[in-house]
């Protein structure tokens, strides 16, 4: 049973996987994505539902469209296989609980701006405040510990990155800065500031390995925005584990 329901968490995730990469490329530029139809974005082909399905229709038409013969992104299946691996992941760790709604309700969140801000390097205040919203819901249901946890991470996450801007001079962008004040709000004060340590860490490693393979140059921009979520789903999955192994490894040792 417990496969079965994993199973269908992932397929759900696929399915949404879909959609969220609707959202991630259509919200930043203003364009619908609840009635339009989907298209093939260099011919404008009206895709029918049978090239619509999540990961097998790219496989099956191996990357390309089948009226242009024009390749599609592999942001497509990438997000959907990602989306699905962590539905997959908020039930194995919650349950059929009410902590699963807001797991899956982060994941949603984050994977709508993975797409955004690597596409665009735009973090949509749009979604930001349609998932705020949502949260301030689940926190109404099942309040973080103390209670005052969240107010104090919303404080910090938001107050963090206005330093870091403050200082750099717009190293961060104002959307980074909003993103960590919902991550506050639902993190809570200790694992806000665990995701910025991790964020900032995998950012300055990923960071090198760019410049080293010259895929970037010094100069060229590029989006923290994908570094802030990776370390976001680390910490909410696993978060207390590292502290825990960070406190016995090396503070009660």
């Amino acid at each position: 049973m417990e496969i079965l329901y994993t199973t269908v968490f992932f397929l759900l995730g696929l399915i949404f996987g879909s959609f969220f990469n609707v959202v991630g490329l259509r919200l930043p530029k203003k364009m619908p994505f609840t009635s339009d139809r989907s298209i093939c974005p260099q011919c404008n082909h009206i895709l029918s539902w049978y090239e619509l399905v999540p990961v097998l229709s790219f496989l099956l038409q191996r990357g390309k469209c089948r009226h242009c013969n024009g390749k599609i992104s592999l942001i497509y299946p990438l997000i959907e296989l990602i989306t699905g691996f962590l539905f997959a992941i908020s039930y194995s760790t919650a349950g059929i609980t009410f902590e699963l709604v807001k797991a899956v309700l982060l994941v949603s969140m984050l994977v709508i701006l993975l797409v955004s801000d690597s596409k665009y390097m735009i973090i949509p205040d749009k979604v930001l405040s349609f998932y705020l919203l949502l949260f301030m819901i689940t926190h109404f249901i099942m309040p973080l510990e103390p209670w005052w946890s969240t107010i104090a991470g919303a404080a910090a996450g938001f107050a963090m990155i206005a330093f870091v801007i403050f200082v750099s001079r717009g190293g961060m962008g104002a959307g980074d800065m909003k993103l960590f004040g919902v991550l506050g709000f639902v993190l809570g004060i200790k694992n806000v500031l665990l995701t910025f340590f991790l964020s900032c860490m995998i950012g300055a490693i990923a960071g090198m390995l760019l410049l080293l393979f010259k895929v970037i140059d010094r100069k060229q921009p590029v989006p923290f925005g994908p570094y802030i979520i990776i370390a976001t789903l680390i910490v909410y999955f696993y978060g207390d584990s590292l502290i825990y192994l960070y406190l016995n490894s090396f503070v009660l040792k």
